[in-house]
């Protein structure tokens, strides 16, 4: 007895090959496709195919259609959500969230100076020219921001899919304060050119494909974070501590 083999359909192939660009991280959470009839000459398709991918994918949580067309769904956010709400009601966290970041970009970094391809370094080597023109400008929240955009151009050199949208989650955390606020870290002195210089020190480990170097980089650099959150902790405790002395006259009987 013999089964007919059958060619798949069209749009499942279409489908197949999105759903590969957001694997590789080409699409990510947020961004907006070309409108459909840009999209499917860009794809050599017909609209009608198209539509049925884009249709599949929806249905499977990866993209998300609204009036203002078709975007990558943020689809990490069912499990970011709920962390984002867990940690940030706990200071204690922020220890083992460093922990973890220490171990996954020591290696995302190692990886990195292994795995990156001409266009991954030429990536690398354009923000840190981005980083630093904000470091220059003393603008904070730029500076924040393209560090950020820097650590997640080494997750993507990395080469390494799982670890690459793991870290994309645990960044946007990181964008929104859940573990310390950036602005307040870059305005403390001194700590903004160690910064900068710690993450030249990776990037260029990396850009010169020196993979022993660039974890050793990556290593230093979020002891260094650690230790600053500290003491910036500390110091807060302090003031506040000195605020509730002046104050505690509201509290006890003239």
């Amino acid at each position: 007895m013999s089964e007919e083999i059958k060619p798949p359909r069209l749009a499942d192939q279409i489908a197949a090959h999105l759903r590969e660009l957001i694997l590789q991280g080409v699409l990510r959470p947020g961004d907006r496709l070309a409108p459909e009839r840009e999209l499917a000459e860009k794809l050599g398709v017909s609209r009608p195919s198209l539509r049925d991918a884009v249709d599949l994918l929806e249905r499977s949580g990866l993209l998300v259609t609204s009036r203002a067309g078709t975007a990558v769904a943020s689809f990490l956010a069912p499990l970011s959500e709920p962390i984002a709400t867990l940690f940030e009601e706990d200071e204690r966290v922020t220890a083992d969230y460093f922990e973890f970041r220490l171990m996954m970009e020591s290696q995302a970094a190692r990886l990195a100076a292994l795995r990156a391809t001409d266009l991954d370094l030429a990536a690398i080597r354009e923000q840190l020219t981005v980083l630093e023109a904000a470091h220059a400008e003393e603008d904070h929240g730029g500076e924040a921001a393209a560090d950020v955009d820097l650590h997640m151009l080494i997750y993507e050199a990395a080469h390494n899919v799982v670890l690459l949208h793991m870290m994309r989650a645990i960044a946007d955390l990181l964008r929104r304060g859940i573990f310390y606020s950036r602005e307040q870290f870059y305005g403390r002195p001194g700590l903004r050119d160690a910064v900068m210089a710690q993450h030249r020190t990776i990037a260029e480990a990396v850009l010169a494909r020196d993979p022993d170097r660039a974890e050793k980089a990556a290593v230093d650099h979020l002891r260094f974070i650690v230790g600053a959150i500290e003491d910036i902790r500390r110091d807060e405790g302090r003031r506040n501590a000195s605020r509730r002395r002046v104050g505690r006259g509201d509290l006890i009987a003239g």
